[in-house]
């Protein structure tokens, strides 16, 4: 049995330190195979310059993207009903855990030319830690009250992106730049962010308890049916959390545009802005850095003020954030005008990072949050699976799109449909109600 949402105490520190680690041990995957170094290393080494910008490996890498996250999309939602069904959300953690440490350290293997068998690792192992960064999430509504959801989810992300900073650090300093001439060095990122990965994370399996109790499988009925049944059964009941369901489009259309910003930004700044070696080591500290401060401060204000007020709010410093990134060649022109200077491109781009990290994990923070927020207890890992599939959606969606828009009038003019994304899941917003989606988590009571 679950205890009533507002009586609920906060869970011991340590179990919330144990299940904040998985967000400080996923990040090696997120920063060095999503973000930071194997991107770059995929277009422009493993495919290659094809005369064309690298729009070929940019487009291969947005469609091996949208493959996994199609897949978390067509299973998320039925693996989180059987998962509540059955009372494993920490063994399916578990499993997606050891699938991600194998599969990213297996890049190794990938040299230049091997297209095919880069992709297919990188849908595998993409998948598998986007299915346990549902999962892990799925735990946040038992941890603590409402009223300290925004706090504890402020806290998971904020040392995330402290062990982004540290796993990152170890690559950049003792691997050094992802280059053809540096290969043989370099190619070890995949086997560093499955170590670190395997090692960080096992405070979370040690000290994360499992929430619910087993319920027994009707006669006939397999776990599978079983997680289909419950899902038609969560849809025929979806009216009863409309707030949720009006959020959860807003979420689309944020993730979408913060899937483009992840997998394209220091792509983006290699191609266009063509910063130096150091600025980009230097971006992606500013950016792990505003980003932990940001996750953890807004976890504050979110269970001050609202966590939707919170969102609305960071979704409109996004749109600054992107507007900010796509002009900033004019910005620097109209700087060193203005100020009779000599600005560079490079660190004008440096100082707008500033805000797409504070936006970063504040952001994902206060979207996990208000799930949290509007999700029964009996329903947390179908529901979080939900909250999955439209966050992978929109991965497909933001990523395929600005793939083809890229090939079509390249990569900068194609951040003004990011841009647009910002401010049409800030729209969305108004339509929600954070107090009537709460009171709707509150009286759900499952029929037997």
């Amino acid at each position: 049995m679950f205890q009533e949402r507002k009586d609920r105490p906060r869970a011991s520190k340590k179990e919330i330190f144990g299940w904040a680690m998985f967000d400080f041990a996923n990040q090696a995957y997120t920063l060095l195979i999503i973000t930071v170094i194997f991107p770059v290393l995929f277009t422009t080494v493993i495919v290659g310059n094809d005369g064309e910008d690298y729009r070929l490996g940019n487009l291969l890498w947005s469609i091996a993207l949208s493959i996994s996250y199609f897949m978390v999309v067509l299973t998320g939602p039925v693996l989180g009903a059987i998962m509540d069904f059955r009372a494993s959300k920490k063994r399916f953690l578990f499993y997606s855990y050891i699938v991600t440490v194998i599969s990213s350290s297996a890049l190794y293997f990938v040299e230049p030319g091997m297209i095919v068998l880069g992709v297919i690792l990188l849908v595998i192992s993409n998948y598998a830690y986007s299915i346990g960064e549902t999962i892990v999430a799925a735990f946040l509504p038992n941890l603590g009250p409402p009223k300290d959801l925004g706090k504890i989810s402020g806290f998971g992300w904020s040392i995330g992106y402290v062990g982004g900073l540290f796993s990152a650090g170890i690559v950049i300093l003792y691997l050094g730049e992802p280059t053809a001439e540096n290969f043989d060095r370099i190619r070890f990122v995949g086997p560093l962010a499955g170590l670190f990965f395997l090692l960080a994370a096992i405070p979370t399996f040690v000290w994360l308890r499992e929430y619910g109790s087993k319920q027994r499988l009707p006669r006939g009925e397999s776990y599978v049916s079983m997680g289909f049944s419950r899902l038609g059964k969560t849809i025929n009941e979806i009216g009863k959390f409309r707030d949720l369901s009006v959020f959860l489009i807003s979420v689309f259309f944020e993730m979408a545009g913060i899937y483009i910003v992840i997998s394209f930004t220091f792509i983006y700044g290699d191609q266009i802005v063509q910063w130096d070696e150091e600025v980009r080591i230097l971006m992606f500290v500013i950016v792990q850095i505003t980003a932990a401060l940001g996750a953890f401060l807004f976890g504050f204000v979110q269970d001050k003020i609202g966590a939707l007020v919170t969102n609305i709010f960071i979704l409109f410093l996004w749109f600054v954030g992107v507007m900010g990134i796509y002009s900033v060649l004019d910005i620097t022109d109209w700087l060193n005008a203005a100020f009779q200077a000599d600005f560079e491109e490079q660190y004008v781009f440096l100082f707008i990072g500033l805000i797409a990290g504070l936006c970063l994990g504040s952001s994902q923070s206060a979207s996990r949050t208000l799930v949290g927020l509007f999700t029964p207890d009996a329903k947390a890992a179908e529901f979080f699976g939900f909250w999955g599939l439209f966050y992978k959606m929109a991965g497909i969606f933001g990523i395929i799109g600005l793939g083809l828009l890229q090939a079509q009038i390249g990569l900068q003019q194609s951040l003004l449909f990011c841009a647009g994304l910002f401010l049409i899941a800030m729209f969305v917003c108004f339509f929600v109600s954070q107090k009537r989606g709460e009171q709707a988590a509150d009286d759900y009571r499952e029929q037997k």
